[in-house]
């Protein structure tokens, strides 16, 4: 690809991404990004085949590796002795979503993309797919504890969505206003340790 063609790219690129953060995916218009970008409706079309390809190249690489980057830190977990998964359960949490925020700051536009302006796309459901993926965690971690004579109250799938949730769209909440990445750190810390508290109080651990 010659510089030329990088430059139509990038340009096309930036006025996609300014367009899709302005208006969210639903309502952002191709005409506009095609005029923002300088460049004539056949030049896009030479790099994109739809408004959905051209999300896709802003965001799909950052949501595929923030859901890798989860599901190693709950395997991380899951294969560690089970009386250190007691102990040092908030430690390991901790540690991997500082991992996680340290990921989502260094690539803040994509994440606000799929934060806030996905709707009506494949990316809409990322804080859900972590939410069940932590679900499914928590059943694991539940299991293991049981089967090595360490006795847990068992919590009705319902509630433990709801739990889950809420400290899900919680953490978000750092991304979607903005929080400064300074004050990150604690917060997730306190966030962390106020949900954990709350577990080992109904799990009886």
């Amino acid at each position: 690809m010659g510089e030329n063609e990088y430059s139509t790219l990038d340009n096309i690129l930036s006025a996609a991404r300014q367009e899709f953060l302005q208006k969210g995916f639903q309502g952002a218009s191709l005409r506009t990004i095609v005029k923002k970008a300088n460049v004539t409706t056949g030049a896009f079309y030479g790099y994109f085949n739809s408004k959905e390809e051209l999300f896709d190249a802003l965001v799909k690489d950052q949501h595929t590796h923030i859901l890798e980057m989860y599901q190693k830190i709950l395997d991380d977990f899951h294969n560690i002795p089970p009386e250190e998964q007691r102990t040092y359960m908030i430690d390991y949490t901790v540690a991997g979503m500082s991992n996680i925020t340290n990921y989502i700051y260094d690539n803040i536009d994509a994440f606000k993309l799929i934060l806030c302006c996905s709707e009506g796309t494949v990316y809409e459901n990322l804080i859900h797919d972590m939410i069940q993926m932590d679900c499914d965690a928590t059943h694991d971690f539940s299991e293991v504890m049981n089967q090595n004579g360490m006795h847990m109250n068992t919590v009705h799938p319902q509630l433990e969505h709801m739990l889950t949730s809420g400290m899900f769209y919680a953490y978000f909440e750092i991304f979607v206003h903005e929080i400064p990445r300074e004050n990150a750190a604690e917060y997730i810390k306190q966030l962390i340790t106020f949900y954990e508290a709350g577990w080992k109080k109904i799990m009886g651990f």
